[in-house]
C-alpha cells in the first residue's frame, strides 16, 4: 500500500469532504472549517480546519462560541500532521482537555488474511434490531466495565438510529459465548469514498487471546470487499494496535480528541 497516497485520500475523503456519520447530524463548512453538528447523542466536533498561526486562535474561539450556543460538548479531532505545529497548545489554552491519543491505521481490505476459526462455544450474531443493540451494549460493559456505561448508551443510541434510518451504512455483530455477549463490533461505510471504518471490538477479559478480535476484523473486511470499499480505517487503542500491525495494517498518523465542555 502506498502510505502517502492513503494518507492524502484519508484527509480528503474522510475529513475535508466528510459526510455526516449519523441521520440526525449534519456537516457544516464555514471559513475553512469542516465540522459536524448534531443532537446530544451524536458526535459533535471539528474534522478539518485550514488554519495557520495567524488565524488559529480566532477560529478556535468561533467554534467554542457556536457549540456553546447550541449547548453541545464538542471535540476537535487533532491529527499529528495538522498545522500549525502548536495547535494542541492553543486548544489547551482555550479550555479544551486532551483525551487519550489513538493511532490511525489503514489496510487494503482485500489484502487482509482470513480470520481464525472461532473457539468452540462462540458464534457471531448479526445486530439488526433493538435486542441486538442491547447485546452490543452488554458486550461493551463486559469489556470495559460499568464506568463506561454512558459511552455504551451513547453508542447504542447511535447504532439503533443508523439501523433504522441508514441501514446500508452499517453492519454490526456480536460474538456470543452461549447466551452471553462477549464482544461487539461494527463497520461503518462512507458512501462516495474508498473507506470503511472499523469500530468496537473490545472483548470481555476472560475471552481475550482467543482470536475473537481478529475474526471480527476478517468478518468485516470480507463485507467491505463485497461492497467495493478499498480501505479499512481504525482509530486504534494501544491494546488493538499490535494485533492490527500483525494483520497488515499500517500507521498513517496519530489522532488526539481535544474536548470542550460548555
Amino acid at each position: 500500500m502506498d502510505h502517502e497516497k492513503a494518507r492524502v485520500a484519508y484527509d480528503r475523503q474522510l475529513r475535508r469532504d466528510a459526510h455526516s456519520d449519523s441521520p440526525t447530524a449534519r456537516i457544516e463548512r464555514l471559513g475553512g472549517v469542516v465540522r459536524q453538528v448534531g443532537s446530544e447523542h451524536d458526535w459533535n466536533g471539528v474534522l478539518w480546519a485550514d488554519v495557520d498561526a495567524a488565524t488559529a486562535d480566532a477560529v478556535i474561539a468561533d467554534q467554542v462560541r457556536d457549540y456553546t450556543a447550541a449547548g453541545r460538548e464538542f471535540e476537535w479531532k487533532l491529527h499529528s500532521h495538522d498545522r500549525p505545529a502548536d495547535l494542541a497548545d492553543r486548544l489547551l489554552a482555550a479550555g479544551f482537555r486532551a483525551d487519550p491519543t489513538e493511532t490511525v491505521m489503514v489496510a487494503e481490505a482485500a489484502a487482509l488474511p482470513a480470520g481464525p476459526e472461532l473457539a468452540e462455544g462462540l458464534r457471531l450474531l448479526p445486530v439488526t434490531d433493538a435486542e441486538g443493540v442491547r447485546l452490543m451494549s452488554e458486550a461493551h460493559l463486559a469489556a470495559f466495565g460499568e464506568g463506561d456505561a454512558a459511552l455504551a448508551e451513547q453508542i447504542g443510541r447511535r447504532v439503533l438510529a443508523q439501523l433504522a434510518e441508514a441501514p446500508d451504512d452499517i453492519v454490526a455483530v456480536v460474538a456470543m459465548a452461549g447466551d452471553r455477549p462477549v464482544c461487539g463490533a461494527r463497520i461503518e461505510f462512507c458512501p462516495g469514498t474508498e473507506f470503511a471504518g472499523l469500530w468496537g471490538g473490545g472483548t470481555a477479559p476472560e475471552w481475550r487471546g482467543k482470536g475473537i478480535y481478529r475474526a471480527l476484523v476478517a468478518y468485516r473486511a470480507r463485507i467491505a470487499v463485497e461492497r467495493g470499499y478499498r480501505y479499512l480505517q481504525v482509530d486504534a487503542s494501544d491494546d488493538s494496535r499490535p494485533i492490527l500491525d500483525r494483520l497488515g495494517f499500517t500507521t498513517l498518523c496519530t489522532t488526539t480528541p481535544y474536548v470542550y465542555q460548555p
